[in-house]
């Protein structure tokens, strides 16, 4: 196959063989045109049809060399233009996407305008999607990505059926009736132990920050999701309003403050994901808390103000990638597995909780899950009483098993 030969053909050595790629242009590419390179491991075994797609991907270029550029909002049959539509409408549901989702599906709105953008919606079969799942898992060792990839094409189809595009309704059923044919991706059975959180905020005092600690005792002991207990960076321009601002960045945060904890220490806070939905709050007494408050040591009540998760070198809240450096450096040092997740101490307080019987309906409560609709006053008077129930038998299975949660000092 390496002696197939087309414009813009490329072959890349790789553990399991030769593999083409289409390159564009140097030169074009760095006058912007898009893709730079295009993935045709799919046609491997297909010279013909490698060949006939490296002239269509050339010749899209030379097209664009000559001034022309596609209505990014004109659906022209393709995938690339559905997928164009589908990102830049203002109608799309893309648009309402939070910034935390939105860079997953950036990162595959890009791959799939790569692998499979010149091709016509019309023209894809069942069989084509099967082809292509062999490609996004990369021999299926990686379901979580081609199930990922699968999910925003099925979003981008449906907005097209809501534009009435042609070819997008015949499309949804085939990728329907070929996602039962194809294996999913493993739900995560990953959880720490109140011993392993212990661990990781010992790791952390010992590098010095207290801070990342209490964002450990935090997530494990409350159940709030990572994401709003560190708080999260998003542009300027995303609704909601916050005091804290990066200039530099352009950028602006929303998460977890101490305003959000009353003088009981009781915890009432709105989680990012049901903000703009059911507007539900959880809540959690701090009281019954004995990670939080073995840590809450460290915080003079002068000090609480802001937000409650900040980088100790530049006073804001952290970046994900420094938080995500720091938490990799205190999981090694406290010797829990590296197929462990920071964002598992939610999951782990969940199943800490389950593990000395807490029924499902509080757990359900606790973490916020949508439950029967009621007014504010009843629903906050149930999740108040179904968290102190959670709470207590948090720790008392705790002191059963001889481990308090605390003992990091």
């Amino acid at each position: 196959m390496e002696t197939v030969k087309a414009p813009g053909l490329k072959w890349r050595k790789l553990a399991s063989g030769l593999s083409p790629i289409w390159v564009a242009d140097e030169t074009d590419v760095k006058n912007g045109y898009q893709p730079k390179t295009v993935n045709l491991k799919h046609l491997t075994d297909q010279p013909d049809m490698l060949v006939a797609k490296c002239h269509a991907l050339q010749a899209d270029m030379i097209l664009w060399r000559t001034g022309y550029r596609r209505d990014l909002l004109k659906f022209d049959g393709t995938i690339r233009s559905l997928l164009d539509v589908y990102e830049l409408h203002e109608r799309s549901t893309y648009r309402k996407l939070k910034p935390a989702s939105r860079r997953p599906y950036n990162h595959y709105l890009k791959s799939l305008r790569g692998h499979i953008g010149a091709i016509r919606v019309g023209d894809i079969t069942g069989v084509d999607i099967l082809d292509w799942h062999d490609v996004w898992s990369e021999g299926g060792k990686h379901l979580a990505a081609a199930a990922m990839a699968r999910s925003v094409l099925d979003a981008a189809i449906s907005f097209g059926i809501l534009l009435r595009f042609t070819g997008c309704p015949d499309l949804s059923v085939i990728l329907r009736e070929t996602r039962k044919k194809l294996p999913g991706p493993r739900s995560r059975d990953t959880a720490m132990t109140a011993e392993d959180v212990v661990r990781l905020r010992q790791a952390a005092h010992a590098r010095g920050e207290p801070t990342m600690a209490l964002a450990y005792a935090m997530a494990f002991e409350t159940i709030l999701r990572l994401w709003d207990v560190v708080g999260q960076w998003v542009p300027l321009d995303t609704p909601g309003v916050s005091d804290v601002i990066d200039a530099d960045r352009q950028e602006k945060w929303h998460g977890l403050r101490w305003e959000d904890i009353d003088t009981n220490l009781l915890l009432e806070y709105t989680p990012s994901k049901t903000a703009d939905t059911t507007g539900k709050a959880m809540v959690y007494p701090l009281t019954k808390a004995p990670m939080v408050l073995e840590e809450l040591a460290h915080w003079p009540v002068e000090k609480r103000t802001g937000p409650v998760i900040v980088a100790p070198t530049t006073g804001l809240p952290y970046q994900e990638q420094n938080w995500r450096k720091r938490f990799n450096k205190d999981r090694k040092a406290a010797g829990i597995a590296t197929n462990i997740w920071a964002r598992d101490l939610r999951a782990s307080g969940i199943t800490e909780g389950r593990g000395y019987n807490v029924s499902i309906d509080d757990a359900g409560k606790v973490a916020g899950h949508t439950g029967t609709r009621t007014t504010k006053r009843v629903y906050d008077r149930a999740v108040l009483e179904a968290a102190d129930r959670f709470a207590e038998a948090r720790i008392k299975g705790r002191e059963r098993s001889g481990n308090s949660g605390g003992n990091v000092r």
